[in-house]
């Protein structure tokens, strides 16, 4: 990025949501404190993190590299992730990336949240799965469905990969997205691992939806 890109970019590093990294008013000192929408939202996971805080710069970066190719912005994205979800990682972190259904992944040729946690995975020394969850049914798109939508679209739409179900068992699993909006697609992957056996889940995006997006 250029110097004025950097200059803008919204780093989420003020208190934050414990459960969805949502950037909340107060010191760093009052954490761990939840937002209103974990508050009235039940969250599967245990915490959850976000590097950035989505807006302009945040916003050209995720589309970067979701839409247009641009696989080398992975790279200080998982620096940046690595910063945020650095004190939850365990030795048995198991990392995922949210799963894409096969026939989008055909159209797009590669998973970003994949691109992600690989990035993330090198940079905190922990193994990274792109496969360890799957997509059963294609869903239709998220974009302008309601919070309640957004649930029951995602519902029963994710699995653990049948070959990978047994790395899950027993283990911490750090699920990896690019956005959390809703978080009906990390809540989804949530309930595939502890389906499959996972001790425990948490969550780190990229970049978090605000109310004001």
């Amino acid at each position: 990025m250029c110097a004025r890109c950097w200059a803008d970019t919204p780093f989420n590093t003020g208190l934050s949501c414990d459960l969805c990294g949502a950037p909340l008013p107060g010191a760093i000192a009052d954490a761990p404190v939840r937002c209103d929408d974990c508050c009235r939202t039940a969250r599967p996971w245990s915490h959850g993190r976000a590097a950035l805080i989505y807006g302009a710069v945040a916003r050209s970066l995720v589309l970067g590299l979701k839409h247009a190719d641009r696989h080398e912005i992975a790279a200080p994205a998982g620096q940046w992730m690595a910063r945020a979800v650095a004190p939850l990682i365990r030795a048995d972190t198991l990392i995922a990336p949210v799963p894409l259904h096969r026939w989008r992944l055909y159209k797009r040729r590669y998973n970003q949240s994949a691109l992600l946690a690989q990035a993330l995975g090198r940079v905190l020394d922990h193994p990274a799965c792109p496969d360890l969850l799957i997509r059963t049914r294609l869903t239709p798109s998220q974009d302008g469905r309601s919070r309640e939508a957004r649930f029951q679209n995602l519902q029963g739409a994710i699995a653990a990969h049948p070959r990978r179900a047994a790395r899950i068992d027993g283990r911490h699993v750090l699920l990896v997205d690019d956005v959390m909006t809703s978080g009906a697609t990390l809540a989804a992957a949530t309930e595939a691992c502890y389906q499959a056996g996972a001790d425990d889940v948490d969550v780190v995006v990229l970049a978090r939806v605000t109310r004001d997006e």
